[in-house]
């Protein structure tokens, strides 16, 4: 039985439709892969923690997704902070510009603006000042940005307030080894 020539341009067209719909599939596949590598480069990042500084919250090995997207900081916040020539940091935002930081040489107790601070995400209830003995005034474009785990934290009680434009970003939620959500802790 031969096929007619209408039948097999019926078929050629078939075959055609298929192909185009194949390249269209690849297409949009590979234009969703390059959106998705775009907004991971531009917007998202993965951190690790390094260290015990943000424990009992973070542990060290946690997986972070990093918001790079600009923002204000805010009470609470975890941020990852870069300085020049040293590691990245994983620290909480206690105060930002104009806010008048003191931590009680007895007890411990932070205050902001004469005021002590809820710190239910603080690994131990006393904080060692240490090192910091003054009440310190946070300057325009700065953050005073502490560990959780107060007794094994390099933060602004030693280093100083940290610049915003050494603020890389907030993060938000921990991948892995048990996803869920950061919350600022305010």
């Amino acid at each position: 039985m031969c096929e007619t020539q209408e039948q097999m341009l019926k078929r050629s067209k078939q075959a055609e439709k298929r192909l185009a719909s194949g390249f269209e599939w690849v297409g949009s596949a590979v234009t969703a892969l390059v959106a998705v590598a775009l907004i991971f480069a531009l917007l998202f990042r993965v951190v690790s923690v390094d260290g015990a500084s943000m424990t009992n919250t973070l542990q060290h090995g946690d997986r972070l997704l990093l918001s790079s997207m600009p923002y204000t900081p805010a009470y609470g916040d975890v941020v990852v902070i870069t300085r020049s020539n040293d590691s990245p940091l994983i620290k909480r935002i206690i105060g930002v510009a104009g806010d008048r930081i003191r931590i009680d040489e007895a007890t411990g107790i932070v205050y902001r603006n004469d005021l002590p601070l809820t710190e239910p995400y603080i690994r131990e209830p006393f904080t060692p000042h240490n090192g910091m003995l003054e009440e310190v005034t946070v300057p325009e474009g700065q953050v005073f940005a502490m560990g959780d785990n107060r007794g094994d934290s390099l933060d602004s009680r030693m280093l100083g307030c940290f610049s915003l434009d050494d603020v890389v970003g907030k993060t938000f939620y921990r991948i892995s080894p048990n996803p869920g959500k950061i919350t600022n802790g305010e």
